[in-house]
C-alpha cells in the first residue's frame, strides 16, 4: 500500500516515477536472456514450498473442501505479496541505485523494501523488516520441517527409506523422521563456517531438485487427467479441476525444463568453462538421477499405461 502510494508521490516530495525505472538503460531486462534465465533459479527458489498443499491434504480436517479453498489462496497470495510487490519495487527502485550494491548481502538496510520504507521517510523500516524476516523465517523452516518429515516418514513406509523413520508417536507424530530432519537443518548452519560457496552450493542443489520437483508435478498431473478419463471418470467427480488443461502441465513442463537446462549455458560458451562453477549450478540433477535411477533399477519399475492406473475412490464407471 505504501509503495503504490508512493508511485503516485505521496509520501515522497519526488515527483510520481511512472514507469521511468522500466524505461532506464536496459531495465528491465538487464544482462539479456542469460541474466535473467539465470536468476530464476534463486527466484523459484523463494517461490517452493507453494506445493506443500498437497502434502498437507492428507492431514487436512476436510481435504475435499479445504484443499480447493487453499490452491486459490496461495495463486492470490503468490500473486498479491510476490508479483506485485516486485513490480512496485521495480517501479519505485532503479536498477542502477547504489544501495542495492553491498559486500553483505545478509545486511537488512540494503534490503528493497527497506529502501522503499527509506524513501517513504519511515525511519523504522529496517527494524520493521527484520521483524518481518524473522517471522518468514520461522514460518518457512516450519513448513520445511513439515515437509521433510513427511516425505521421509511416506518413504518409510513405502520401503525406499529404513523403517525406523516410520515409527510414530502416540499422538501420530513420526518422531524419529522429525529428529534426522531437525539434525540435518542444524548441520547445515555449519556453513557459515566454510564462507559463501558452500551455502550457494546447497542453494543450487535445493532450488534445482525443487524445478525438478515442480517439473515432476507437472508430468504427474498431466498423466492423472489422462488415465482419469481414460478410464471413463468424468471432471465432475474431482473435487478441484486446474483450468487451462493440457496447457498449463505443458507450459510448466517447458518453462520447468528451460530454467533446469539453460540455468547457466553461457558458461559453456564462455572462451574458458568454468567447470566449477557448472557443477555448482548443475549439482541437483545428478543427486536426482542418481536416487531416480537407483530407486528404478532396485524396484524394476517401469510407467503406467492410462489404462492400468489406480483410483481406488473412483470406481471405474460401466
Amino acid at each position: 500500500v505504501v509503495g503504490v502510494a508512493m508511485i503516485f508521490g505521496v509520501f515522497t516530495s519526488e515527483p510520481p516515477v511512472g514507469f521511468k525505472n522500466f524505461a532506464l538503460g536496459d531495465a528491465p531486462f538487464v544482462g539479456g536472456i542469460p541474466a535473467v534465465i539465470g536468476i530464476i533459479l534463486v527466484a523459484g527458489f523463494s517461490f517452493q514450498g507453494t506445493e506443500l498443499v498437497g502434502i498437507a491434504a492428507g492431514e487436512s480436517e476436510n481435504p475435499k473442501k479445504n484443499v480447493p479453498k487453499a490452491v486459490k489462496q496461495v495463486f492470490w497470495r503468490i500473486l498479491l505479496f510476490y508479483i506485485l510487490a516486485i513490480f512496485v519495487i521495480g517501479m519505485l527502485i532503479p536498477y542502477t541505485s547504489p544501495n542495492l550494491v553491498s559486500n553483505d548481502i545478509t545486511d537488512v538496510a540494503v534490503s528493497p523494501f527497506t529502501l522503499v520504507f527509506e524513501k517513504a521517510g519511515l525511519a523504522f523500516s529496517a527494524a520493521l523488516m527484520n521483524a518481518v524476516i524473522l517471522t518468514s523465517v520461522l514460518s518457512a523452516g516450519n513448513s520445511g520441517m513439515y515437509a521433510s518429515t513427511r516425505m521421509l516418514y511416506t518413504l518409510a513406509r513405502q520401503g525406499d527409506a529404513p523403517k525406523f523413520f516410520a515409527k510414530v508417536s502416540k499422538n501420530g507424530v513420526p518422531r524419529n523422521a522429525l529428529l534426522a530432519t531437525g539434525a540435518i537443518g542444524a548441520l547445515c548452519f555449519l556453513t557459515s563456517m566454510f564462507g559463501g560457496q558452500v551455502y550457494l552450493w546447497l542453494l543450487n542443489a535445493s532450488g534445482m531438485t525443487g524445478f525438478i520437483a515442480w517439473l515432476g508435478i507437472a508430468i504427474s498431473h498431466y498423466r492423472f487427467r489422462k488415465g482419469f478419463l481414460a478410464q471413463g471418470h468424468s471432471l465432475k467427480d474431482l473435487p478441484y479441476v486446474a483450468p487451462a488443461f493440457p496447457f498449463g502441465p505443458l507450459f510448466a513442463f517447458g518453462l520447468c525444463f528451460l530454467v533446469i537446462v539453460g540455468q547457466n549455458y553461457a558458461a559453456f560458451l564462455a572462451d574458458q568453462i568454468d567447470w566449477v562453477g557448472i557443477a555448482a549450478t548443475y549439482v541437483g540433477i545428478p543427486l536426482f538421477l542418481a536416487f531416480w535411477l537407483g530407486h528404478k533399477f532396485k524396484n524394476r519399475t517401469s510407467i503406467v499405461r492410462y489404462e492400468e492406473m489406480d483410483f481406488p475412490e473412483h470406481p471405474r464407471q460401466s
